[in-house]
């Protein structure tokens, strides 16, 4: 664990007020995916606005002070993620405290992401001049997708050009989390709220219900 990791576990430890650490840490993810989405769009239309009231009635919710906690574990996920590619969002939420073995929250441990982004990915795939589709139809926290980007870097391939990813989930915790890491690490991907089995993603789904990574609007951040 990187020390920028454990500095979001002691804030999410250092929060107050009755806050659970599943609300705290929901709470930050969702903010930031929203920030990351709105600063990205060109226009300020409906769904913007919805997302704009949505991070809103959530910050509400928080002293001045927690929001610059918040700020301050913003910065440190970027840190880890820059000092190590892997599925950090997922490790914190599992340490936090914050997963509900009730509920069936577990994220796969990065290592066996890897492994399986391995297996799946083969020497003529990588090497071809073809772009690699990825679909992903339980993102979780986007372990999958981050590992198969890895693997790529390690075998000298730009997966920002790469790679185009579709992943989904049911439950929006898994959205924004892949969301914002997939935006953090310039992975071209858009991630979708929904139903894989009953609504798969196409043309014409739900715009409120789709995010599109900055690498995917063309945007550097």
């Amino acid at each position: 664990m990187t020390q920028a990791e454990k500095n979001i576990l002691k804030l999410i430890n250092d929060f107050h007020g009755g806050h659970s650490p599943y609300t705290i840490f929901s709470d930050w993810v969702t903010m930031l995916g929203l920030s990351i989405s709105n600063t990205c769009a060109l226009f300020h239309d409906k769904i913007w606005n919805e997302r704009e009231e949505w991070y809103k009635s959530l910050a509400g919710k928080y002293q001045p002070a927690e929001m610059t906690r918040f700020t301050e574990m913003n910065a440190y996920l970027v840190e880890a993620l820059e000092e190590e590619m892997a599925d950090i969002l997922g490790g914190v939420f599992m340490l936090s405290g914050a997963g509900n073995g009730r509920l069936g929250q577990f994220f796969t441990p990065f290592h066996l992401s890897e492994l399986c982004a391995k297996l799946g990915l083969d020497e003529d795939r990588i090497r071809s001049e073809e772009k690699i589709t990825v679909n992903e139809p339980s993102t979780g926290g986007g372990g999958m997708i981050i590992a198969a980007a890895k693997v790529l870097k390690e075998n000298g391939i730009n997966y920002q050009k790469k790679m185009e990813v579709v992943a989904q989930d049911l439950d929006w915790l898994g959205v924004f989390m892949s969301y914002v890491q997939f935006s953090f690490l310039g992975i071209n991907a858009i991630v979708v709220q929904g139903d894989t089995l009953m609504e798969p993603y196409v043309k014409g789904y739900p715009e409120a219900r789709v995010f599109r990574t900055p690498a995917n609007k063309g945007v550097l951040i």
